[in-house]
């Protein structure tokens, strides 16, 4: 009985766990400080089954992290800002019409595109995104992380409270910019 039931929960397991997916990657962030503002590059790269599901018309949502923070030397790194953006992807394969919403929790944007090509350009990429002014910064050593995650299909609530250690994303990517300095500003 013991053993059926184990055999049980490990199939529900394996069945509702994504799959690790290394493919996905971040190009960047690079960051620049131009007339006192700190501006971040950067883009994802998805697998091509990824891309083959929005093609057949399945929905992603992308869930981007722009966080700045301080190095310490002697303590953990300092949490100072972020931003949060959430894309969307819909495709219509018969009308060979996609759709992509962007929002950042006050302006919703909606986009349509008529190549696939085009609307994941616009989705996965972020060019020159005003981070913060330098002037709010105290002087110190700083690091942009950017994080992705995309949602799977929603979990129904029992047996996400049931196995709390199934995952809600179907990838995730973290990666760290280059470390700079802010010096004081006068």
């Amino acid at each position: 009985m013991l053993r059926q039931y184990i055999a049980f929960l490990l199939l529900i397991i394996s069945v509702l766990a994504p799959a690790r997916s290394e493919g996905q990657g971040i190009s960047g962030p690079g960051v620049e400080i131009a007339d006192d503002d700190i501006y971040v590059t950067f883009s994802i790269k998805l697998e091509e089954k990824n891309i083959l599901e929005i093609k057949q018309g399945i929905d992603k949502e992308f869930n981007f992290y722009i966080d700045l923070f301080r190095i310490w030397n002697i303590w953990p790194n300092e949490f100072v800002l972020g931003k949060y953006y959430s894309r969307t992807v819909k495709s219509d394969p018969i009308k060979k019409e996609y759709v992509a919403t962007s929002s950042d929790g006050n302006v919703i944007i909606e986009k349509r595109f008529r190549s696939l090509e085009s609307m994941l350009g616009w989705t996965l990429s972020f060019r020159d995104l005003k981070l913060t002014n330098i002037r709010e910064l105290d002087p110190g050593r700083y690091f942009v992380r950017v994080t992705v995650e995309s949602k799977i299909r929603k979990i129904p609530p029992v047996i996400r409270y049931i196995f709390i250690f199934l995952s809600e994303n179907e990838f995730r990517a973290v990666k760290d910019s280059a470390n700079f300095v802010i010096k004081g500003v006068k």
